[in-house]
């Protein structure tokens, strides 16, 4: 059998109609067949050669979504914003890229797939918490921000970010995740974290729009 002498090609093939078809269809609608017939002569035993599963397709768009606009990356040596501004800018950032907003948004069976939720967890710790404590300690020596737990909020904001306020892992209507949007930028400013501004409020309630409802 010939091999693949550009497997990244075919990988790259692959996260563009995946991509495409999560936000045309929804992720649970999406099934790898679909996916196959979207590939022009790609076989399914090709797609699970490099990915396991559909859940694992995710992992990987989700990846490259983050790290093609990365918010962090962005703010990092802007000389005009304070500690706590980067922090706000990279947060707006993330929350007007669209497309990975109406991802995130969808309600994606994590708590089905343990595989999954240990990787977005791995992942968070690995890459989301080192920027955020690069900031919240940028902003204490800055005096924008004023906290004695950089390190605590640094790895909080992933976990509840990708995990709390998701319905489909804590089933919650709209104004139920609303409210813990404004638990927790209280919860922050009262740690010496005033994250949640107004502008980043009209930002969450697109958001909150953009998740569906659950049965």
């Amino acid at each position: 059998m010939a091999r693949n002498k550009y497997p990244e090609v075919t990988v790259e093939r692959i996260l563009d109609v995946s991509q495409r078809l999560f936000l045309e269809k929804g992720y649970d609608h999406t099934t790898i067949q679909d996916i196959v017939d979207e590939l022009g002569g790609l076989t399914k035993g090709a797609v699970y050669h490099h990915f396991r599963s559909k859940e694992e397709i995710l992992d990987a768009v989700s990846d490259r979504m983050f790290f093609a606009n990365n918010p962090f990356e962005s703010v990092k040596k802007r000389t005009d914003l304070s500690g706590l501004e980067k922090l706000r800018e990279a947060v707006r950032l993330n929350q007007q890229d669209t497309e990975r907003a109406r991802l995130t948004a969808q309600a994606i069976p994590i708590t089905q797939n343990p595989q999954l939720l240990v990787e977005m967890i791995s992942s968070n710790r690995k890459v989301l918490t080192p920027y955020f404590l690069e900031l919240l300690e940028e902003g204490n020596r800055d005096g924008s921000l004023h906290t004695e737990y950089a390190g605590e909020i640094a790895e909080l904001l992933p976990l509840l970010t990708s995990l709390w306020l998701l319905p489909s892992v804590y089933p919650a209507d709209k104004e139920g995740i609303r409210r813990k949007f404004q638990f927790l930028g209280d919860m922050l400013a009262k740690m010496g974290v005033p994250l949640v501004d107004d502008s980043l409020r009209v930002l969450i309630d697109a958001f909150i729009e953009e998740i569906p409802e659950m049965a």
